[in-house]
């Protein structure tokens, strides 16, 4: 049963991001607005200003993520573990090109 009011402000689609919850008519996720905002520490209000996103928006966002923390948490964790799987098995191609010229 959708929360009155956040069902305007977030959607799912299959097809974008994953299928994870967004705002509305954007292509970001309440993961985005939940990291920038509790990690980074940007206001509301900065957010907004970047993003081009209204207060509603935002709030409705970081309303979802506490209303669904545990699974919005576990798609952050997942989300690092493969970034920090893909480092450790992709070479860098920008550090082998370094590593094979010469210094001077």
């Amino acid at each position: 049963m959708p929360v009155l009011g956040l069902d305007r402000h977030i959607e799912s689609s299959p097809g974008l991001a994953g299928g994870k919850p967004r705002i509305a008519g954007h292509r970001i996720t309440v993961q985005d607005i939940a990291m920038m905002h509790h990690e980074m520490a940007k206001s509301v209000d900065e957010i907004c200003a970047e993003y081009g996103l209204g207060l509603a928006e935002v709030h409705a966002a970081l309303a979802y993520y506490f209303d669904h923390r545990a699974e919005v948490d576990k798609c952050i964790k997942e989300s690092r573990d493969l970034v920090v799987k893909l480092r450790n098995t992709t070479p860098s191609q920008v550090k082998e090109r370094l590593q094979g010229q010469p210094r001077g």
